[in-house]
């Protein structure tokens, strides 16, 4: 083995074919830890992609040019967008890094800015900010030193006003980072669907009484929230048409929220079945000795 060059789980072998057996080195990886699976990509037409570039083998060097996925869309934060202005022009700082930092010849050096210059371009940002960033490198490193006490505070950018407000730390020792609340994070967010609540649905429940904690079991063809109400109303108000409700005055208990009270037994459709799956719920409250229905409905 002449080199091992390993970035996170990304791992470049340099190696001569006449002296090391590729596949076994692989076999040996894969022992290693039995949880991971180290897979092979060959070099091919002396050519091949390690992280963000592309390496070439001539016949006494290697050359360098800059890879990008058949999947990469090239699409970055437009300049039409309400981000800082730090955000929007984070991937052109980072494209005109690239191109000063890597190991590109005069050619590819052209060409990765001719590429990064229509992505500007296709944003609707100025081509001239590539030369913006891609200059006074020296310069650019002593200040990132000078900053090394600096401390940092963030706020959420909302326009015009934030800039503003940050002004009056500009000349202190700390530094604004801007954070925005259109994220993916929040947008995935925004789009979870919400879950079905179960009171929308209608069929047997029944309601719990928090102090003797009897239990009155009802059907309903309509949501079990409306149901609820409708015992609710009669508590109130003091009628005898819930038993439920009339349970609870005569012994002088309060009535508890529907989350606390209430409980789906069977949800189904109005008919014949709700009768029956009713009756069986109120035999087996009757058995447990803590249902307050009518006994004629035993």
């Amino acid at each position: 083995m002449e080199g091992y060059f390993r970035y996170v789980d990304d791992i470049l072998l340099v190696y001569e074919d006449n002296l090391t057996n590729i596949d076994e080195v692989l076999n040996l990886f894969n022992n290693i830890t039995p949880g991971l699976i180290f897979t092979l990509e060959r070099e091919k037409d002396d050519r091949l992609n390690f992280l963000g570039l592309t390496i070439t083998k001539g016949a006494s060097e290697l050359t360098f040019e800059i890879f990008r996925k058949l999947t990469t869309t090239d699409t970055v934060i437009p300049n039409i967008s309400c981000h800082p202005l730090e955000q929007n022009f984070a991937a052109i700082r980072y494209f005109a890094n690239r191109i000063h930092t890597y190991n590109l010849d005069h050619l590819q050096k052209q060409k990765e800015t001719d590429i990064v210059k229509q992505i500007i371009h296709n944003n609707k940002y100025d081509t001239s900010l590539l030369n913006r960033f891609g200059k006074n490198t020296k310069q650019r490193k002593r200040h990132e030193q000078e900053k090394q006490n600096q401390k940092w505070v963030k706020f959420t950018y909302v326009g015009r006003e934030t800039r503003y407000i940050t002004k009056l730390v500009r000349n202190t020792s700390l530094k604004v980072a801007y954070t925005t609340k259109s994220n993916v994070g929040k947008i995935l967010e925004m789009q979870k669907p919400q879950e079905p609540n179960k009171f929308d649905k209608n069929g047997v429940y029944s309601l719990t009484c928090q102090i003797c904690h009897k239990k009155y079991v009802g059907q309903t063809g309509r949501p079990f929230h409306v149901s609820f109400r409708e015992h609710y109303r009669d508590y109130k108000f003091a009628k005898n048409k819930s038993k439920f409700a009339q349970r609870i005055i005569e012994e002088g208990h309060a009535f508890g929220p529907m989350s606390d009270i209430m409980e789906v037994a069977y949800p189904a459709s109005k008919g014949k079945m709700l009768d029956t799956l009713q009756r069986f719920y109120i035999y087996r409250k009757t058995k447990l000795g803590t249902q307050i229905n009518e006994k004629l409905t035993v």
